[in-house]
């Protein structure tokens, strides 16, 4: 027995058994995207080169890896190969529950090894850039996002930083547990996460770089670790009130059943999910390293789902409590916000009004939607060094 939909003239059919609680790697069909009409095209300002990753109008090259254009797996080197080579794995946070084993929630079947914690600490995937012995910046990925979207930003902070990117549980490389099983991917959870692995990461003081829906999670931290910051740079954070509501592309992945649904398929979990928060488009070869967690198996979608049900819940607390600690007088961590307004999900009414009141430094990108690193990754790069450096004339 199976359901068929079909969603933005895409016709879908999943099994209604949910087969990729079981299976390591999950069925995917042959899918083309097709638009009515080519829109206009934008460029960040910073960008030089047309062949840029991230334009509107970028030419679909053929996928390495898993092919939506071929439905097939090649057996050439994938970009998402290429960038784990790069990285590491570091041991941070102790696993939570009870030690058993992670199992489907249809039939109890033991699930497959990604939907597994370890007996003792997370895996964190980590790419670092630069000399340990210069100053760290760490950056920290949205919601949804991975450490991969800070890959241009990388070598432009490593010739005087220690620049470290991270995946959060639940995305990219980094562990994803099933719920339940040793993490259950509540706001509070990542707050004490992100204070374990900040300091594996580094002894020193650091600036943390933070952008989207995980800005609240950051500055919580911060708010009881301002010894440990020396800069906090937000990017697109969700700052006003009504930014504490998820965009209609993000909650549906709370939704029951629906939800559960979405967050296995690539399309919407991943280029959906990235591209609706801004006016640009990624080529295939950069796309294929966002889908690779939910291409290989059914964890990721667990996590998304479980994820978009507790940001849902609890970012309004979260962004309240962002914005009384931002604004306290206590506050003594130098704060800038970096805001591209081309952002779709996020307006800009009232971020201005915000900044004035609380004494922060406000940059805009004129040019950059949700997704800043990703739209104006050079011009992002010389903010963040400068701001470091403590020069002015940005």
């Amino acid at each position: 027995m199976a359901i068929s939909f079909s969603s933005s003239s895409i016709p879908f059919h999943f099994p209604l058994a949910f087969p990729v609680a079981i299976r390591s790697r999950p069925l995917i069909s042959k899918l083309q995207l097709f638009t009515k009409k080519k829109p206009p095209r934008f460029c960040c300002q910073s960008s030089s080169d047309s062949n840029e990753d991230y334009l509107l109008d970028a030419p679909v090259s053929v996928g390495d890896g898993f092919s939506f254009s071929g439905g097939k797996y090649s057996d050439e080197p994938s970009p998402a190969d290429e960038w784990f080579k790069q990285g590491m794995i570091v041991k941070a946070h102790p696993v939570g529950g009870t030690g058993e084993k992670a199992k489907d929630p249809i039939f109890g079947l033991a699930m497959g090894g990604s939907s597994q914690a370890t007996s003792d600490l997370f895996r964190w995937f980590c790419v670092e850039s630069g000399s340990p012995d210069n100053p760290p910046i760490i950056l920290i990925h949205g919601f949804p996002s991975q450490a991969y979207s800070y890959r241009k930003v990388l070598p432009i902070l490593s010739k005087n930083y220690h620049a470290i990117a991270f995946d959060w549980l639940g995305f990219g490389f980094s562990d994803k547990p099933q719920p339940k099983y040793g993490f259950d991917y509540t706001l509070n959870e990542y707050v004490s996460s992100l204070e374990s692995v900040i300091d594996k990461l580094s002894k020193d003081r650091v600036t943390l770089v933070v952008q989207g829906y995980f800005s609240p999670v950051a500055v919580k931290y911060a708010s009881t670790h301002q010894e440990k910051l020396n800069n906090l740079i937000l990017l697109n954070p969700p700052l006003t009130v009504k930014h504490a509501n998820l965009p209609s592309t993000l909650s549906i992945f709370s939704n029951f059943l629906l939800g559960e649904i979405f967050s296995q398929d690539p399309l919407r979990a991943s280029d959906k999910a990235l591209l609706s928060g801004g006016p640009y488009k990624m080529k295939e070869e950069v796309a294929m390293v966002y889908r690779r967690p939910y291409l290989t198996s059914g964890s990721a979608g667990f996590a998304l789902n479980a994820i978009s049900r507790t940001m849902k819940k609890e970012l309004k607390t979260y962004v309240e409590e962002m914005r009384k600690i931002l604004m306290d007088e206590n506050w003594k961590v130098k704060t800038t916000i970096c805001w591209g307004q081309r952002d779709r999900w996020l307006s800009y009414d009232g971020v201005e009004d915000f900044c004035k009141e609380s004494n922060h430094r406000l940059i805009t990108l004129p040019m950059a939607g949700h997704h800043v690193q990703e739209d104006c990754s050079e011009e992002l790069g010389k903010i963040i060094a400068t701001l470091v450096s403590k020069r002015t004339g940005i």
